[in-house]
């Protein structure tokens, strides 16, 4: 049966940057919360608008029917949904663990398993729309796992996103998301050089970007990073870090699918750089960092920056 307020217990674990935001997406269509975090002020919004906040995953599970986990790495998914305190643990027979974390297409299998062996599911859902999306309720999520399920948690996911596609059994929600950040990786580069090549030349970046957002090399880099470029903004939407952690996943998966993407692997090592330089924390965009201290230019910045 399809999941409803009134009948649907729901329970999220993780509520970074954009967990926070989703969740609340549910707590607006009604749907009453139960949640955990490792720092426990991170989910203060969520409690603060009638969330419960309990003190582990297996406490979540307990207390919901579905439970949603969006977290940082791998190994904080096999924790969070397979550990002793996971998710797992304390989840009834016929729930459902949807993972919105980017990871591993074989760990998203893995843990499927794991849970069709006690009468229970796990769905891989990765998400793509950056923090803007999560807040808007914008998202478009990538669907791996059980149909059935999957039936069951669509209206909770309609809750934050606009386009949901199903890809097939376990694992191939990941696989289309990490497609997804390959495709991104290799934009965000492009977008970057444009603008180092655009400021060398001499050109207005202003002018350059409202020139190319409405054709061949328009993107999302371009529409939503590049003007928080240009106002220096590095603030992360998602974190370096993360991304590094995304593309490593990607280049571990092409290994195993034997094929070769040479700009993926270029994208990784600029991002690693960036790692080295300290700035791991910063948002994706800062990408363009690397190419500053390649050529020794600086792009110029602009406050008042307009839009286009």
């Amino acid at each position: 049966m399809p999941a409803s307020p009134q009948q649907t217990r729901v329970g999220w674990v993780g509520t970074g940057v954009m967990g926070c935001a989703m969740a609340s997406h549910l707590m607006t269509a009604g749907y009453p919360l139960t949640v955990y975090n490792r720092t426990a002020s991170k989910a203060q919004p969520l409690v603060d608008a009638g969330a419960r906040l309990v003190s582990c995953p297996l406490e979540v599970a307990q207390a919901s029917d579905i439970v949603f986990t969006m977290v940082g790495y791998p190994s904080d998914v096999r924790e969070v949904i397979g550990g002793g305190t996971g998710v797992l643990a304390g989840l009834k027979e016929g729930g459902i663990v949807v993972d919105l974390t980017t990871s591993e297409p074989g760990l998203a299998a893995e843990l499927a398993a794991l849970a069709m062996n006690q009468d229970k599911f796990v769905i891989d859902a990765p998400v793509t729309g950056g923090d803007v999306g999560a807040k808007k309720g914008t998202l478009s999520i990538m669907v791996g796992g059980n149909d059935h399920a999957i039936k069951e948690v669509m209206p909770l996911l309609e809750c934050f996103a606009s386009t949901v596609n199903v890809f097939g059994g376990p694992g191939a929600g990941q696989h289309c998301k990490m497609a997804n950040q390959i495709g991104i990786a290799t934009s965000m580069l492009g977008m970057c050089e444009g603008l180092m090549y655009a400021h060398v030349a001499g050109l207005d970046l202003e002018t350059y970007l409202a020139a190319i957002a409405g054709g061949g090399a328009g993107s999302f880099s371009v529409q939503s990073y590049a003007p928080r470029i240009l106002k220096g903004d590095m603030q992360p939407g998602f974190y370096v870090e993360h991304f590094v952690k995304d593309l490593g996943i990607a280049l571990e998966a092409c290994k195993q699918l034997k094929i070769s993407l040479p700009g993926l692997a270029l994208a990784q090592q600029l991002y690693v750089s960036l790692m080295a330089c300290g700035d791991g924390r910063l948002g994706t965009q800062a990408l363009v960092r690397t190419l500053e201290r390649l050529n020794g230019k600086e792009l110029p910045k602009k406050e008042a920056f307009s839009a286009w």
